[in-house]
């Protein structure tokens, strides 16, 4: 039986197609983190191998770019951080700062190939919201490189 204290993962975003058991069980497999405002979740140039799912908050995406910080996007509940490192482990090309307390579970490249291959058909669902997640992204900075040379 667990408590109300204990955190779950919602039904929202990439875990949307997750039965209640199956978050239950992923839930398991990482582990939830507070973030207060102002800290640094990525930081950019880093080692970065976790994808990362706001359960609550709010957080800007930001790199340095011909010494100016560059705001990239917010993530907000329900969102992810972390999913081409995830995949594709190298150093973070963006730094991730909460703007307002927040709440994420985070889960490492390692852990999440675990669960792959003890739920592969939970798994397949997770993975095919991560590849959503990130063609999403794509195509939205492809729109903006388009209107920047259309302008």
């Amino acid at each position: 039986m667990s408590s109300l204290s204990t955190p779950q993962l919602p039904a929202q975003g990439i875990l949307e197609p997750l039965g209640d058991e199956d978050r239950d069980i992923l839930s398991g497999y990482g582990e939830f983190l507070p973030v207060q405002p102002g800290q640094h979740l990525i930081e950019e140039g880093q080692q970065q191998n976790s994808l990362f799912f706001v359960v609550s908050g709010k957080f800007h995406a930001t790199a340095m770019r011909g010494g100016h910080k560059v705001l990239l996007g917010s993530i907000q509940k329900g969102e992810t951080i972390g999913e081409i490192n995830l995949l594709d482990p190298n150093v973070a090309s963006a730094s991730v700062t909460a703007v307002e307390f927040s709440q994420v579970w985070r889960i490492d490249g390692q852990t999440l190939e675990s669960y792959i291959n003890e739920y592969p058909r939970a798994a397949a669902w997770l993975l095919i919201g991560v590849g959503r997640t990130i063609s999403h992204r794509l195509r939205a900075v492809n729109e903006k490189i388009a209107a920047f040379y259309s302008a």
